[in-house]
């Protein structure tokens, strides 16, 4: 059960070690809108969600955490073992909140496990790992949650920072937030380090978010004004490191009810919480756990599905959800907005194809609203359709680009436009349409591309990859890649383009952490993870050779990645 001993456990582990336990939190909306501005985290582990649909439906909970994303190696797992965009129990949990009109942050770490960065020395695969969360779940606010020992390390610290900065740069909307142990004095020396590996990396924590809990005082620590204490203390730490922080930049996160250090938080210390938090403009008020917001007896045991309290359900939920966050800069208000994003942004498609992405729709500030979806400038030819063509914000739709076999080759920017009563927001999907020859079997400058050939000649593998029968996209053969338990599979082909020219390459493939990319005179690459055939698509620029390898792979310890109908255009 992860983070079900968020305070309890894992708090203790780390103040018993060192002193001091981080998290790095809900992504933060301190520079956000306040539909986050309260986020309550919710163990996916545990079996008890239901709850969270009612304190959505019937609550007015407006944005919630979902725990925990975990790192093994360079690849990620929910804690129920299962990987990110293929779980399939808590997928569906974080889709039907959303379809309720709840926004959701995405939490990695916990009590028993770390993000990706804390196990993985690879900044690429940090980068595209985290970048793999925000597109699955269409989320623009992460969560990183680091405890125990790993708050030490410095040297995860630091690829931590550098993968928020590369986000950020290619995600301008992203927020994310640090949730750190403390003291009713503030800060432990680590958490301060934490600051202070954001300030080397020259950015800043959207919200430090502070783990009001875990004081270890005794049963008479009044948890109110203590996490008043910790708040106004660590504030001045921030400052200290980067003179910008604000109030808005902060947040505040108890364990209601009983914890196991012997302290009790009551309605009463959520009111005091939120008075505190109303006057200051704190940008995000959480607590653990949407679970926990239910009476029960028992004992510490209880501790990851009830408060152990006297309580109605969902009371603390109530307590805080009235909260609207910091107006200068971190809750936003609360106007209605919504934003709008494409994934993928691009796609190359020869004449007579067709590509998909995905429009997401995300709750800015204020409720959830129906969105509209219409697309302009796409060329005599190419039809462009939306299922559903109207969302509630908060949702997703998919979008359908069908090229005629009469559309000239070029590259074409269409505007995504979606339309609600808040006001409208527009992305641009840029089509590459290809020749007929370039697409499936073709390939363009590819030999073999769509491997119906029956042999891999002129593509070289490793390990047991090879051509098979079946499963193809198209045509009667396809490309199995093998990886083994302790090497990746990979297959490559090296080609001689035009100097200085930038290419589009385009390929479907479909299993475990499939990777398509060029490598030698240009670098690019991109990945998906899906039991269904899916097309990547990587834009790179050749250098003065025109060399480029083109390649694709599937991590060690995986199942086998399919790979049919490469192109490059």
């Amino acid at each position: 059960m992860h983070l079900a001993r968020f305070a309890a456990s894992a708090c203790a582990l780390a103040l018993a070690a060192t002193g001091v336990t981080v998290a790095l939190a809900p992504a933060g909306s301190a520079a956000g809108s306040s539909v986050y501005s309260v986020a309550p985290y919710v163990d996916m582990s545990n079996g008890q969600e239901g709850l969270l649909d009612t304190a959505v439906t019937g609550h007015g909970l407006k944005a919630y955490t979902a725990a925990f994303v975990l790192g093994e190696g360079c690849t990620q797992i929910w804690g129920d073992t299962l990987p990110i965009g293929n779980d399939s129990y808590t997928d569906p949990e974080i889709a039907r909140a959303k379809s309720e009109g709840a926004s959701v942050i995405i939490s990695s770490g916990g009590a028993s496990g770390e993000p990706l960065a804390w196990t993985c020395s690879t900044q690429s695969s940090i980068d595209a790992g985290y970048q793999a969360i925000i597109n699955d779940y269409g989320v623009t606010q992460l969560d990183f949650d680091v405890e125990g020992a790993a708050i030490a390390d410095t040297a995860a610290a630091a690829r931590q920072m550098q993968a928020m900065k590369d986000l950020k740069a290619s995600n301008p909307n992203l927020k994310f937030s640090m949730t750190l142990p403390v003291l009713t004095s503030g800060l432990t020396g680590d958490g301060v380090n934490i600051l202070k590996a954001a300030k080397t990396a020259g950015i800043r924590i959207d919200v430090v978010n502070i783990m009001a809990m875990d004081y270890y005082a005794g049963t008479g620590t009044e948890m109110g004004q203590g996490a008043v204490s910790a708040a106004k203390a660590t504030l001045a730490q921030m400052q200290s490191v980067d003179s910008g922080y604000t109030y808005a930049n902060f947040g505040i996160t108890p364990m209601i009810g009983k914890n196991d250090d012997g302290s009790t938080f009551t309605l009463a210390d959520a009111r005091t919480v939120e008075s505190f938090a109303a006057q200051n403009g704190v940008g995000r008020l959480s607590f653990w756990s949407a679970n926990r917001d239910q009476p029960c007896s028992g004992s510490a045991n209880s501790l990851s599905t009830c408060s152990e309290i006297s309580q109605n359900t969902l009371a603390f939920t109530d307590a805080f959800v009235p909260y609207a966050g910091s107006t200068g800069g971190g809750g936003g208000g609360t106007t209605t907005d919504f934003s709008l994003s494409l994934s993928p942004g691009s796609a190359s498609v020869p004449q007579g194809g067709s590509a998909t992405a995905t429009v997401g729709m995300a709750v800015t500030s204020g409720s959830a609203e129906s969105v509209g979806l219409s697309a302009s400038g796409a060329p005599s030819g190419v039809s462009v359709s939306f299922n559903p063509a109207s969302v509630t914000s908060g949702g997703s739709s998919t979008l359908t680009a069908t090229v005629g076999s009469s559309v000239a080759a070029g590259t074409y920017p269409i505007t995504v436009t979606g339309t609600a009563a808040s006001g409208s927001h527009s992305a641009t999907y840029s089509l590459t349409v290809t020749s007929s020859g370039s697409g499936g079997g073709g390939g363009g400058s590819l030999t073999n591309a769509g491997f119906e050939t029956g042999s891999l000649t002129p593509w070289t593998c490793t390990g047991g990859s090879s051509v098979v029968a079946g499963p193809v996209h198209s045509g009667s053969h396809g490309l199995q890649v093998t990886p083994s338990s302790s090497s990746t599979g990979e297959c490559d082909q090296s080609v001689t383009l035009a100097a200085n020219h930038t290419y589009t390459l385009t390929a479907w493939v479909q299993g475990p952490y499939a990777y398509v990319g060029v490598s030698g005179g240009a670098t690019a690459s991109t990945w998906s993870n899906s039991t269904g055939w899916n097309q990547l698509t990587v834009s790179f620029t050749t250098g003065s050779s025109g060399a480029v390898t083109v390649y694709v792979h599937g991590w060690y310890g995986q199942s086998n990645v399919d790979a049919d109908d490469f192109a490059l255009g």
